[in-house]
């Protein structure tokens, strides 16, 4: 029988090593900054990171001093154990947490989000996210599953749910918070670099926890005044064929629609919806191919979603009402 060849030592840790750093950039990474408070939590990283080694150097270099040197007096080797064992340790320990507690409120800033006065509600639901912009001049608007931001200027994000508990995160911009039934939690994030970068709901809620994701979209100030701008009016496709489908197969007792008599609010909010990245909260690519999939078997793709399957309705006019969703930009 054949045996299997092994690989050269040192591979298999090299390896582990690759797909480790791996895990340190991408639009989910907390070490890949892309906002304020998630480069103070990388540097508070590779800061923590550098005083664990040193303390560990340390304790490595006493080990290999001990295990080559066969007489010590008991004066010296006290004094080893002290300076080495406890002294260093302690001082490095402690200045590590001298500068944690040092940076922590840079994490957690308000003043600068109220003075900016945009302001973002996000409530976790099982399983998707709705989503209210509220700017200063009293413009409200309406979507879901994605978060959109102006570079360079502070926002506070209300964070809530209505059933379980969620948990709002977004590593390449800042920290998590929970998102928890009868209570409200603020954060506030600031986006440094155009991008778009994923957020996991980063507290298990059910079936499809692990299917609940939000994008988040940074832009520059102009052009995310030009989008919420656009997002006040109701899409120019509104009217296009499809919307009639929509009303009488019953969309909007869930769902609602600027523009048309659909005002549901059980399920997310679709006036815009063909200008989103992805659909059913970061599963899958918005194309209408998959909207399609998405209306006939909905529990087959997210298991656990409250949405009905509507397979039972013509082909063609899950055809129809998919290519019209689509156009909704």
């Amino acid at each position: 029988m054949a045996v299997a060849a092994r690989p050269p030592p040192g591979i298999q840790p090299a390896g582990l090593a690759c797909l480790t750093l791996a895990g340190c950039s991408g639009n989910q990474s907390a070490l890949d900054a892309a906002g304020q408070e998630a480069a103070s939590i990388a540097q508070l990283f590779w800061v923590m990171t550098t005083g664990g080694a040193i303390v560990w150097l340390l304790v490595v270099a006493l080990l290999l001093y001990a295990a080559r040197s066969r007489s010590h007096s008991e004066a010296a080797a006290s004094r080893l154990i002290l300076w080495g064992g406890a002294v260093l340790p302690s001082a490095v320990v402690v200045g590590l947490l001298a500068y944690a507690l040092w940076l922590m409120p840079a994490l957690r800033p308000f003043g600068a989000a109220a003075a900016s006065g945009l302001r973002i509600e996000v409530t976790g639901s099982q399983y998707w996210w709705r989503v209210v912009y509220r700017s200063p001049d009293g413009v409200t608007v309406t979507s879901a599953n994605e978060i959109r931001l102006p570079v360079g200027q502070r926002v506070e994000l209300s964070l809530a749910s209505n059933d379980v508990i969620h948990s709002f995160w977004i590593p390449s911009l800042g920290g998590k918070m929970d998102m928890i039934p009868g209570r409200t939690n603020r954060l506030s994030l600031q986006a440094t670099k155009p991008g778009t970068y994923r957020g996991p709901c980063a507290e298990y809620c059910g079936t499809s926890h692990a299917l609940m994701a939000l994008q988040a979209v940074a832009l520059p100030p102009e052009a995310f005044d030009r989008w919420l701008a656009a997002q006040a009016k109701p899409s120019p496709a509104v009217a296009a064929s499809g919307a009639e489908l929509f009303r009488r197969h019953g969309c909007g007792a869930c769902h609602a629609i600027a523009g048309t008599e659909a005002k549901g609010v059980l399920g997310p909010d679709l006036s815009h919806f063909g200008s989103r990245l992805t659909l059913a909260a970061g599963i899958l690519p918005n194309t209408t191919d998959n909207i399609e999939r998405f209306i006939a078997d909905p529990d087959r793709i997210k298991p656990g979603v409250k949405m009905p399957a509507f397979g039972m309705l013509p082909r063609e006019d899950i055809r129809v009402l998919a290519s019209w969703l689509r156009r909704l930009e």
